[in-house]
């Protein structure tokens, strides 16, 4: 990176020069390094390795950070985080389809692209270039347009595909950092490569009958889902897995028995009488017939690599690059005792309710 790139970076690492971590240091003592240093920052999460992630809110603090030798008497090293501080789009424009990528990206730094690279396609053996191209740019938020010369392009994110390790043929981490044995590809078997492989094809991830490179297996659409909900959202990979998984159905399991499925604890109101009074007055306006669970919208990202089978991609994996904590939000709502005028008009509205949903059941009541 640049010294302006560093500036405006904002999110750092700290380590210790030495070769502990900071496990076992005071939170409170590494707060008021920091706020001694630098002044209040915008956020300090402790990593998986240990290190900590900083994120700044001012270029002054990202020098004052940058410039920082000693932690609350700790040596320490800083160094700008390795993907945070970046973000990657692609733009596809056929007025730049013969224009080398060198010239694209001394065109484009003053927007604050840092690398192109143009994507390529195998076409009957051969590397066929395209007009689509991947522009990194130095900033953590994805600009929805940028100028080349006098084009304007619109700016798409970039969604790689799921990083499928080449030994254990699992997804989620690479060939150099597995510790599983080498599995063939094709047949699922420990011992040889699928270079030689005769057997019978099936997937390591989801069982079925397809190598276990396939763009047809079932756990390689879901982990492409995720990682496209996850850049979209801005969400982190525990978060995206979760959001995905909730509205994606169980297979095997019926309609029928997923909505019949009930969860109950010791505090789980089962009075239906007491569950309408409740909603009468719950804080939000939005009747119960209109809500509808968030979802996320259908990715129009670019689809950009080809070739699963002999190339590493990208995974918004939870690492040390990606270290943030999955919260619930609770809503709470309160309900207050009915007054007779209120009654009336709640007992009415059970009557309207039986009556359009158990029409068999009024004769009863």
């Amino acid at each position: 990176m640049t010294t302006k790139e560093l500036t405006n970076a904002t999110f750092f690492v700290i380590r210790r020069t030495e070769s502990d971590t900071f496990a076992s240091v005071s939170p409170f003592l590494i707060q008021k390094g920091l706020a001694a240093t630098v002044g209040s920052v915008k956020a300090v999460s402790k990593m998986r390795s240990g290190d900590l992630l900083v994120e700044v809110n001012t270029t002054k603090q990202a020098e004052q950070l940058l410039s920082l030798k000693m932690l609350s008497n700790i040596p320490v090293t800083i160094s700008p985080h390795a993907n945070l501080n970046f973000s990657r789009g692609v733009i596809s424009e056929s007025d730049l389809y013969n224009v080398p990528e060198e010239e694209i990206l001394e065109g484009l730094r003053e927007q604050k692209v840092c690398e192109v690279r143009r994507i390529t396609i195998r076409r009957d053996g051969q590397i066929v270039k395209t007009k689509h191209l991947i522009l990194t740019f130095a900033c953590p938020d994805l600009p929805q347009t940028i100028t080349a010369g006098y084009l304007r392009c619109s700016v798409r994110p970039y969604i790689p595909n799921p990083l499928r390790c080449f030994q254990c043929q699992r997804f989620g981490h690479s060939k150099t950092t597995c510790r599983g044995k080498p599995t063939c590809a094709r047949c699922s078997e420990v011992g040889h490569d699928s270079a030689e492989c005769t057997g019978q094809e099936k997937c390591i991830n989801c069982k079925g009958d397809h190598p276990s490179y396939s763009r047809s297996c079932k756990t390689w659409t879901l982990e492409k889902e995720i990682i496209s909900v996850k850049i979209k959202n801005k969400l982190t990979y525990p978060e995206a897995r979760l959001a995905v998984t909730n509205r994606t159905p169980i297979q095997g399991l019926s309609y029928a028995a997923a909505a019949k499925k009930i969860t109950k604890s010791s505090t789980t109101q089962t009075d239906p009488i007491a569950r309408e009074a409740d909603s009468l007055y719950e804080s939000s306006p939005v009747s119960k017939r209109s809500r509808r669970r968030k979802t996320f919208p259908a990715s129009d990202a670019m689809d950009t690599d080809v070739n699963p089978s002999d190339t590493d991609y990208v995974i918004g994996q939870a690492s040390e690059e990606d270290e943030s904590l999955l919260e619930a939000n609770f809503k709470t709502s309160g309900s207050r005792s009915l007054d007779r005028d209120s009654f009336a008009k709640f007992a009415q509205k059970i009557a309207s309710l039986v009556s359009w949903n158990c029409p068999w059941l009024i004769d009863h009541i």
